[in-house]
């Protein structure tokens, strides 16, 4: 029966191995379609933080440009209701006028008396021909009693025949009835001149309205075809009450149809809004050029590995075939290998196994019977697994003839031991082509406790038990190319017992030794990740490695180091004014990524850092940007 199920379990290989790669080519298929949305999400975010800061240039600018005409307005009001309006006010305000006229944003200035007539303007005109009494602004003001500012709709100047945007305000006479009008154009091609110095994109645009939906300004819109057009109807004015005062808006503009990325913003002083919008297909276009030459590679791709899958399946029906000439030879091997006391087994090309010897009970603890057919790497420590089934494979391609490593095994009854394992090819007699592997494995466990003792010993400080220099000094080159590689901090504390010469001196070596292992039990205590690493520098010097720990992090440990060494109150007479066995600590912090510096310079930031306790007084802790400036990026 058992033989039948791996019969059936290598006749079915195949058709595994077909699903596998269908499964692999709709997975890569999947991840790049989706990779490709996120992509254009993000073109489509980037966008919108582009507009948004354009809106946001031009709502200041519009609210600049108002709040000037605002102020030249409430001034001439305010003098002509002061002075009134008699013909010699009139000719002082004809030579005054002129000087308001400042700004390149200012067209013209105008005054109009309750009958709409011209009185005085900036404009060079015979003022006796024209009359406004007809304009939408001037009918409002005569009939409101409202002295704030009008902003009305976009017009046609009468003395210089352009489209301007106007800004009006009631006069008054001395009763409060209506007087006049003091008027101040600004032409709407000052606004489509500064919108043409952003870059919107070819199909963009910026635009500038009132919350009535009536268009004052519009970019590209060199025939003003666009100007004083009503789109109140649009669903951003009709949704105008629920919605934020400044939001990204999609939409297809109504005026040119086209499919629009917008942010649109209303200004907090007057009734105006502007929006600054870009095209749709203006965003993606680099995408979608970027991302058509992508999937062209992806779909290469996945043909290639559809191609090799059809050759694997088809590689996996020879193997089937081959493994039969296995039998013919297993009398023979059996006889070889079940005099051996080490664990003999054969494993075939699917890595099963093919024969396992008795002593396979000695050596793991489960039986022949228990162990044929199952994988060859079953029980192997997940760690060296990989690096395990990359040799067998390199074994079964031809790669190597043989091969020998030691791994960690689990024991039935032991748990976990170290083995020792030599492996062959194995070929078939007819065709010469490989056809297997030979294993033998041993238990190497004793051998292997004997080589880690040996290494700790190399390795650790013996009165401390900390780790020694040459240990420091390999862990701080690894960490620092780690840390150069993740682009994270790495931070150092080189810890010195204060005046530790004298404590010998006066208490004996013995004591001495016993405060050194004091201090390197409060920095093992304070190693608490598995990177962190205390180490005996040298002496009565100490070492405290800290992985991606920032500068604020470092101090914290070192002065906590520090607490727990003055917690102990070990007396040292000789070191004033505390009479306490105290340290001296010196921290650096570094950012391997952005220096061109080595390992070196982080011991040496920290050294420099120690000897600046030392001189301002020791019992302190003083770090590396205390002292001298950190080395600066290589150019």
């Amino acid at each position: 029966m058992s033989s039948g199920r791996g019969e059936l379990g290598k006749t079915r290989l195949p058709f595994w191995a077909a699903g596998f790669v269908v499964l692999i080519c709709t997975a890569i298929l999947a991840l790049s379609g989706w990779r490709e949305w996120e992509t254009r999400s993000a073109e489509l975010r980037t966008a919108e933080v582009d507009v948004a800061n354009v809106a946001q240039s031009l709502i200041q600018h519009a609210d600049d440009t108002f709040e000037l005409a605002d102020t030249i307005l409430v001034g001439l009001v305010h003098r002509l209701e002061l002075d009134g309006m008699g013909p010699d006010t009139i000719a002082k305000l004809q030579t005054y006028l002129p000087t308001r006229k400042s700004s390149d944003r200012i067209r013209g200035i105008f005054v109009y008396d309750e009958t709409g007539r011209w009185l005085a303007t900036t404009e060079q005109v015979d003022i006796s021909k024209f009359n406004n009494g007809d304009r939408e602004y001037f009918q409002r003001h005569r009939t409101s009693p409202d002295r704030g500012t009008l902003i009305g709709r976009p017009v046609r100047s009468r003395s210089g025949g352009q489209w301007i945007i106007t800004a009006s305000r009631r006069i008054n006479n001395p009763d409060g009835s209506f007087a006049g009008v003091a008027l101040l154009t600004i032409d709407v091609a000052y606004f489509v001149g500064f919108y043409e110095r952003f870059d919107v994109g070819p199909n963009g645009s910026a635009s500038l309205l009132n919350n009535d939906g009536i268009m004052l300004a519009r970019s590209r819109d060199e025939s003003s075809a666009y100007v004083g057009r009503d789109l109140s109807n649009a669903p951003l004015f009709k949704e105008w009450k629920s919605r934020p005062t400044a939001a990204v808006y999609y939409f297809k503009s109504p005026l040119d149809g086209v499919l629009r990325l917008s942010y649109y913003k209303r200004s907090s002083q007057y009734p105006l809004m502007v929006l600054a919008s870009k095209s749709q297909d203006d965003v993606l276009a680099p995408w979608q050029r970027a991302a058509a030459v992508r999937m062209s590679y992806v779909a290469g791709l996945v043909l290639l590995i559809a191609v090799i899958g059809f050759y694997l399946v088809r590689q996996l029906l020879q193997r089937q075939r081959m493994a039969q000439a296995l039998v013919a030879n297993e009398a023979h091997f059996r006889l070889l290998a079940e005099q051996s006391s080490d664990m003999v087994t054969r494993i075939g090309l699917d890595n099963r196994l093919l024969y396992v010897s008795p002593s396979c009970a000695r050596v793991v603890g489960w039986s022949p019977d228990e162990l044929l057919g199952n994988s060859a790497v079953a029980g192997i420590h997940p760690e060296d697994l990989e690096r395990i089934e990359q040799t067998i494979a390199a074994l079964k391609n031809g790669e190597a003839e043989e091969a020998r490593f030691v791994f960690r095994q689990r024991h039935r009854e032991k748990g976990e031991i170290w083995a020792e394992s030599a492996l062959h090819v194995t070929r078939a007699s007819d065709t010469g082509e490989i056809d297997g592997v030979v294993a033998i494995m041993r238990d190497v466990t004793e051998q292997k406790d004997l080589q880690d003792k040996l290494a700790s010993l190399a390795t650790t400080d013996g009165l401390t038990g900390l780790a020694n220099r040459r240990a420091f000094d390999e862990r701080l080159a690894e960490e620092w190319a780690r840390a150069r590689r993740d682009g994270t901090q790495l931070s150092l504390l080189l810890i010195d017992v204060d005046h530790f010469k004298k404590f010998n001196d006066h208490y004996g070596h013995l004591a001495g030794d016993g405060c050194l292992r004091a201090l390197g039990k409060i920095l093992a205590s304070h190693a608490r990740r598995t990177a962190d690493l205390a180490a005996r520098y040298g002496g009565e010097e100490f070492a405290l490695l800290l992985p991606n720990t920032g500068a604020d992090g470092c101090a914290q440990i070192g002065e906590e180091i520090r607490d727990g060494l003055r917690d102990l109150a070990m007396l040292h007479a000789q070191n004033p004014p505390s009479r306490l066995v105290t340290v001296s600590v010196g921290a650096a912090t570094s950012l391997p990524s952005q220096t061109a510096t080595d390992c070196n310079a982080l011991v040496a930031a920290a050294d420099r850092a120690l000897y600046a306790a030392k001189d301002s007084g020791r019992d302190r802790l003083v770090m590396s940007g205390q002292v001298v400036p950190w080395p600066a990026k290589s150019a």
